[in-house]
């Protein structure tokens, strides 16, 4: 039953899609950390509704509160004090009667059949925890994990759509920027692939129907020795914490499964002689990690998510009372998450690494 994550740097998020507000406790934040708050809802801005046409029309600004664990300080500015950080966003556009059809029915693909199943009890108003809405917890703590990795080790994290179902962008990663990504709805840096994802998307929700994809990340500028052999090793982290996002399905690190049609001598990362004495690889199928810890190179991951399972074209389901039945859905939903996935996937990869630079340090002190 835990809504925890990560063990120095570790988050608690709370709230449902349809209460009266969502937000996360963050504790483990190291004080005196310069924090822009204002950094913090940009990260919001891109998570929220109704930023685009492409995403759900649920009206809400998301305007987060920092309620504790940041100061004003008269010479440092705004910092964290090293006690926990609570954040709060408050749900103004509820529409909680739009989902009455639910209460007798389960929605094909979604958690409301595993919830009873688990609880005997659910939120029928937008899913409630299931919702994509308990990742702005996730999102606001992720933004004071990226400035804590730029500030201490100068790292970047930038994710953006790769593929939206059988368009697939063709971009040189170590190119890719923040604001390259930005430059359009879709978060897709490809131009072209970005106009033919703009009219699938367009095209499904015409349809009653929705689409899935894949969201790529780069992590630059991560330092050799992150994470931990065996079982807590960074690879592993960071597939629990992209398969934990809402509508994730695959994750893939370096080449992924493509590695497996590659032969050893082409697969392996030669090493040659780097700066300051160190090694650095020629190639990155690694993705930046090898024995589950962090090379130097590059983190590079993949994260599938599956098309949206809420959809307005009728489906085949069962009620409450196991009797076959259908359901055509109503409400706001997204008709692909991709857009909206990629500042949460950039969340909860900064949030890994700032827990495991921290435990990092507990062995560094020699």
């Amino acid at each position: 039953m835990s809504s925890s994550f990560g063990h120095i740097f570790r988050v608690s998020t709370w709230g449902e899609s349809h209460g009266s507000g969502v937000g996360v406790v963050l504790d483990g934040c190291p004080p005196r950390l310069p924090l822009d708050r204002a950094a913090v809802q940009r990260d919001l801005d891109r998570r929220r509704p109704g930023q685009s046409r492409l995403t759900t029309q649920r009206d809400e600004a998301d305007q987060v509160e920092i309620l504790s664990g940041v100061i004003d300080h008269p010479t440092l500015g705004s910092v964290t004090t090293g006690t926990p950080i609570a954040m709060l966003v408050r749900n103004k556009d509820q529409q909680t009667g739009a989902y009455d059809h639910l209460r007798d029915v389960y929605r094909p693909s979604h958690a409301d059949w595993t919830y009873d199943a688990k609880y005997g009890v659910r939120a029928v108003a937008g899913g409630g925890r299931s919702s994509a809405r308990e990742t702005i917890g996730r999102v606001a703590a992720g933004a004071v994990a990226r400035q804590l990795l730029a500030h201490a080790l100068g790292i970047e994290v930038i994710g953006w759509v790769d593929q939206v179902h059988d368009v697939d962008a063709s971009v040189d990663g170590a190119e890719i920027t923040a604001k390259l990504v930005e430059t359009d709805p879709t978060r897709c840096p490809d131009p072209e692939a970005a106009a033919r994802m703009t009219a699938a998307i367009e095209q499904a929700r015409r349809d009653g129907d929705s689409l899935g994809g894949t969201v790529r990340l780069v992590a630059r500028g991560v330092p050799a020795g992150l994470g931990e052999p065996v079982f807590d090793k960074l690879e592993a982290d960071l597939a629990k914490a992209m398969l934990s996002l809402p509508a994730a399905k695959g994750f893939e690190s370096g080449s992924g499964f493509a590695g497996t049609r590659m032969t050893g001598t082409a697969h392996n990362d030669p090493f040659e002689p780097g700066p300051e004495g160190t090694p650095v690889t020629t190639t990155n199928y690694s993705g930046g990690i090898q024995g589950g810890i962090s090379n130097g190179a590059p983190i590079e991951i993949r994260v599938a998510f599956k098309p949206t399972a809420t959809i307005s074209s009728e489906q085949n389901t069962v009620d409450l009372e196991n009797r076959a039945t259908t359901l055509v859905a109503r409400g706001r939903h997204d008709p692909c998450v991709l857009p909206r996935a990629v500042p949460m996937v950039e969340a909860m990869v900064c949030l890994v690494l700032a827990d495991h630079w921290l435990r990092q340090q507990a062995i560094d002190v020699l």
